[in-house]
């Protein structure tokens, strides 16, 4: 069994939604060689530039179909919280990026971002570990994909309250 196949899907329709002008912003990169997952473990509080096609340059349509990719990972919080989240995200939607590392055919591997001031989604095709009967060590494999989702600039369940409270309250 294959996961996280729809977002691999929605991700790739989503590039193709884009205009020649607007994917010449997004790809970052057009060739994936490596993982790219930046705010994965060990990354709490990053502070990330934004990069790729601004979402206030999209077409409504394009906004509905980001929207509905930003929702199938949201989705999977609980549905008050995923309401919240979706809200927030549709109030700053002019202050999203949109960001594309890697191929985009059916078979190719590629890496996307969708980065603004209140989410974080990363997805990634990355290099097998232990998997090399079914890939070339060092080469991203469609099976072996990572996502993550979080809250950026320091404000997510990496926020370090200790240091905080120090900072606020000397001991």
């Amino acid at each position: 069994t294959w996961v996280l196949q729809e977002e691999q899907d929605l991700g790739l329709k989503m590039y193709f939604a884009l205009d020649d002008e607007q994917r010449a912003q997004a790809v970052l990169n057009p060739v994936k060689d490596t993982d790219y997952d930046v705010a994965s473990f060990f990354q709490d509080n990053l502070v990330l530039d934004y990069a790729g096609v601004s979402v206030s340059t999209l077409s409504e349509l394009q906004r509905m179909q980001l929207m509905e990719l930003i929702g199938l990972f949201v989705g999977n919080m609980r549905e008050g919280h995923a309401e919240i989240r979706m809200s927030e995200v549709a109030a700053r939607l002019d202050e999203t990026y949109f960001a594309w590392i890697g191929g985009h055919t059916d078979s190719s591997v590629y890496y996307y971002r969708i980065h603004s001031p209140v989410l974080l989604i990363e997805f990634d095709h990355q290099t097998p570990i232990g998997l090399r009967h079914f890939n070339e060590p060092g080469v991203p494999y469609r099976g072996h994909i990572h996502t993550t989702v979080r809250t950026p600039n320091g404000n997510d369940y990496g926020k370090d309250l200790l240091r905080q409270h120090y900072a606020m309250h000397p001991h």
